[in-house]
Formats: C-alpha cells, sequence, structure tokens
C-alpha cells in the first residue's frame, strides 16, 4: 500500500464531500473499527457508525462550507495532512485551519483518525504560501 496515495485519496474525498455534505463519501474511507478522535481530549468515536453519527451531528449545523486541503506528509503507515476551511454556523462565519494525523490499513482504507486545529471569527482565507 503506498500511504501516500492513500492520503492524498482521503484528501481529495474530504475536499469534495465536506462542501457538499455528502457524509457516505467521507464514511467509505474509513474501516469498521476505526478509532476518530475530532477532538483529542474527548472520547473516540469508534467505528464506521460513529464517524457516520459524528459527521451527521456536525455538517449539519454548518453551511456554505469551503475547503481545501494541503499535499499529504506520510512515513510508514502513517500520514498527516494540513488543511483550511470556512463556514456559516450558528449564523456566523468560522475559518478553521488545521492538520489530520492518519493510519491506514493494508488496502488504504483509514484505521485511526486525529485531528489538531484552531479557529478564528470570520471567513479568512490561507496565509501567503500556505
Amino acid at each position: 500500500m503506498d500511504v501516500t496515495a492513500a492520503a492524498q485519496r482521503w484528501a481529495d474525498v474530504w475536499e469534495q464531500a465536506w462542501a457538499a455534505q455528502d457524509v457516505e463519501a467521507i464514511v467509505g474511507l474509513y474501516v469498521d473499527g476505526a478509532v476518530y478522535r475530532a477532538l483529542v481530549h474527548r472520547p473516540p468515536e469508534v467505528g464506521v457508525e460513529g464517524v457516520r453519527a459524528y459527521l451527521q451531528r456536525i455538517l449539519e449545523e454548518e453551511t456554505a462550507i469551503e475547503c481545501r486541503f494541503g499535499d499529504p506528509i506520510a512515513s510508514g503507515d502513517r500520514a498527516a495532512v494540513e488543511w483550511w476551511a470556512s463556514w456559516v454556523e450558528d449564523g456566523a462565519e468560522l475559518t478553521m485551519a488545521g492538520t489530520t494525523v492518519l493510519r491506514f490499513d493494508d488496502q488504504g482504507d483509514v484505521v485511526d483518525h486525529r485531528d489538531y486545529w484552531n479557529d478564528v471569527a470570520g471567513r479568512r482565507p490561507p496565509f501567503t504560501g500556505w
């Protein structure tokens, strides 16, 4: 399995599916039993059903989503992918920038997902050179 290709597939699907709020396209990237941590200090969502429930809950709050993903940095069975996104939530614009650290199985599906991010009020474009 080529971890760089798996991570690029993950980034490509997320970039299209997040903006389209296509939960099933995103869920298709994860194995049953996957551990998904959107917030590292809270208990993870576990399995495909956990990922689906989390995404359905979160995406129903977001509108006017714009997002982009950087090139993966890969090593072994893991990769990190930087991302930048803006949307409207509860009537207010928000921008979030972060990195997701992923671990893949032999078929290139996600078994472990960890997000690290920060946010700011308003819709902000990425900084020069992002």
